[in-house]
């Protein structure tokens, strides 16, 4: 079927998202890779994504591990710098397309406050022409009810959408719900994808 809105993730799609490498340049890549063993980071994260307070999520993580309290603390008051930079050839294509007439739309697991940052530090996150944020449905890919809260709201049969995703479990949770996939590994393989299809 042909191809009628394009759905992009963010994170390592539009923005690189590589917490382990900005530890490692701030504390270390022995010592970084002592913390995420002992300190569940990603899990807090998802806390975020699912909809938790930002600040309380990791001030409480913190608490917790009081032997890691100030390279937890990182995470929340450098969190911009972990969550960069632009992607910008795949800003491009978001652009290349909507200037095609193609709705494009974004589907990430982000945090309310988390993406309110990004939004104002990355102006091409208010270019979508639908967003859906998973701190905002209190849902998080590869979750199937957010997929369905998306087809119900976009109004686009699922074979009709594409979805570019960095991560396999997020793409597989989409296609097993009908909808078109391309696994992201890099801006040229989205491009040679979207021109296959006949988008660019």
């Amino acid at each position: 079927m042909s191809v009628e809105a394009v759905v992009f993730d963010i994170g390592n799609v539009l923005i690189e998202w590589q917490p382990e490498r900005w530890y490692d340049a701030r504390i270390g890549e022995a010592r970084r890779r002592e913390m995420f063993a002992a300190v569940d980071l990603h899990g807090m994260n998802d806390t975020v994504d699912r909809g938790g307070a930002f600040r309380d999520t990791v001030h409480t993580t913190a608490a917790r591990y009081p032997d890691w309290s100030a390279e937890i603390l990182m995470w929340h008051d450098n969190w911009l710098e972990l969550a960069a930079p632009a992607i910008d050839a795949t800003v491009d294509i978001l652009r290349k397309l909507r200037s095609n007439g193609t709705p494009v739309f974004a589907l990430s697991n982000f945090g309310v406050e988390t993406f309110a940052i990004a939004e104002a530090e990355y102006p091409f996150l208010q270019e979508f022409d639908r967003r859906y944020i998973s701190g905002h449905m209190r849902l998080a890919k590869p979750d199937a009810a957010i997929y369905a809260e998306v087809e119900a709201d976009c109004g686009v049969s699922p074979s009709a959408l594409l979805f570019a995703d960095d991560r396999p479990d997020n793409i597989e949770a989409a296609a097993l719900r009908g909808w078109q996939t391309h696994l992201f590994d890099g801006p040229e393989g989205w491009v040679a994808r979207l021109r296959a299809e006949g988008l660019l």
